[in-house]
């Protein structure tokens, strides 16, 4: 009896690590760097929006429709593109970044604990290619810092070193 018990549970585990291994490789948006953290906050009506990307036309009761229907799934990211440099920091932080529409962001510098250090930006910023730059001027000691770009419910993280 052990011994069916044993094969019969060691299958059923195996089965839902498998499985839970597909769900985990799925869920990926490809390679990324080794100091860049993304982090997405789902809400109900983004994954209402983001389940199956169809946009219908609007139909009338006995009519033809010769409109397309639109399969293609859009780029639904806010923040894209985010580098900070140069890395090590001595005397400025250059930050670049590409928002696909009006948002409000914000740039922290985070210590390694999780604190707020400095706040660099927080205000509403156009669709495009965005360049800051901030003079250090020894406002931070020497160190690993983190810089935190927020744009709306999108938050990305990179790790710097202060010289």
């Amino acid at each position: 009896m052990r011994i069916i018990y044993t094969k019969r549970s060691s299958w059923i585990i195996l089965i839902v690590l498998a499985v839970t291994i597909n769900i985990a490789f799925a869920g990926g948006y490809g390679v990324r760097r080794a100091d860049t953290i993304h982090k997405l906050t789902a809400t109900k009506s983004s994954y209402l929006r983001n389940g199956l990307h169809l946009s219908l036309p609007p139909l009338r009761p006995a009519a033809v429709s010769v409109q397309k229907v639109n399969v293609a799934r859009p780029d639904d990211r806010l923040l894209n593109d985010v580098q900070v440099f140069p890395n090590p920091i001595t005397d400025q932080i250059n930050i670049k970044y590409t928002l696909s529409r009006n948002a409000i962001v914000t740039v922290k510098v985070v210590d390694v604990l999780g604190n707020d250090v400095i706040t660099l930006i927080s205000q509403r910023i156009s669709s495009g290619e965005q360049n800051f730059t901030y003079q250090v001027n020894n406002r931070l000691q020497r160190g690993f810092y983190f810089i935190r770009v927020i744009a709306g419910t999108e938050s990305v993280i990179k790790r710097i070193s202060v010289l």
